[in-house]
């Protein structure tokens, strides 16, 4: 199917989040990689060299690239979470690509990706996130390789997204900095977590609010992945009736409500 289900979207509005096998090509994905290996400048074949336990690498535009990310289904999923309030990606990243290690990586707390910049734009740390979601419409979280339970998997508390909506709605139009909503985190309820497990061309749609974290990596192959934002043109609104509101503005206020 090239559409999200009313059962998927219903999923996204509680959970937090849609998981799409294939939703591209197994030749993509390996395209993907090759293009990662050189810029890493590790080899496959070479275990020995991968000494480090997370390597990131910035935006790429590459074509393998732009393919994965404009499929016929994800393109119609953004439409049918976000209506018309995104913008087109032609270049992916980040990627956190993620190797075998005893040593654990500095980048393992939970924390929501902030979306706009704050009083000091060049330190993303102190990027703010606000009720409206100002700047973002998705977290997304694209599998390049084949990810199981020891290969790293993003961590993700279910349903967190509903409760961070009612921490933002309480901090107006200024919303909070990465680090202040990081802090926050402890004094949330409960939220039973999962793992963004999947085989490489699988991607998962996050809400904005979504709470998440990395983990070590205790697998064999390193781990492929890029997180990129879907772009919103604007601000969502909250404030309008439920029936014109999108998937993630019926989130937040689903969240806000409870």
């Amino acid at each position: 199917m090239d559409k999200l289900s009313a059962k998927q979207i219903e999923e996204f509005i509680e959970l937090g989040y849609v998981k799409i096998p294939n939703a591209f090509s197994q030749e993509i994905a390996e395209s993907c990689r090759a293009i990662l290996w050189e810029a890493v400048q590790l080899s496959p074949d070479k275990p020995e060299t991968w000494t480090q336990p997370v390597i990131r690498i910035g935006e790429l535009g590459s074509e393998p690239f732009k393919q994965a990310a404009n499929t016929p289904i994800l393109l119609n999923a953004f439409n049918q979470l976000a209506f018309d309030n995104w913008l087109p990606r032609l270049t992916i990243g980040t990627f956190p690509i993620r190797f075998p290690s005893k040593e654990i990586p500095n980048d393992t707390g939970w924390h929501v990706d902030a979306s706009f910049p704050g009083d000091y734009p060049n330190d993303y740390l102190e990027w703010k996130i606000n009720s409206n979601s100002k700047g973002r419409t998705l977290l997304m979280l694209f599998l390049f390789s084949d990810t199981t339970e020891l290969d790293a998997p993003t961590r993700i508390k279910v349903g967190s997204h509903l409760d961070v909506a009612k921490l933002l709605m309480q901090k107006g139009e200024e919303g909070l900095t990465f680090m202040q909503l990081a802090d926050e985190l402890k004094n949330m309820p409960h939220r039973q977590e999962t793992t963004a497990t999947g085989d490489a061309g699988t991607v998962y749609l996050c809400h904005p609010f979504l709470v998440h974290a990395a983990q070590q990596h205790k697998g064999i192959m390193p781990k492929f992945m890029a997180q990129p934002a879907l772009l919103s043109k604007r601000d969502f609104n909250i404030n309008q009736p439920l029936k014109a509101c999108c998937p993630i503005e019926r989130a937040i206020i689903k969240g806000i409500e409870n």
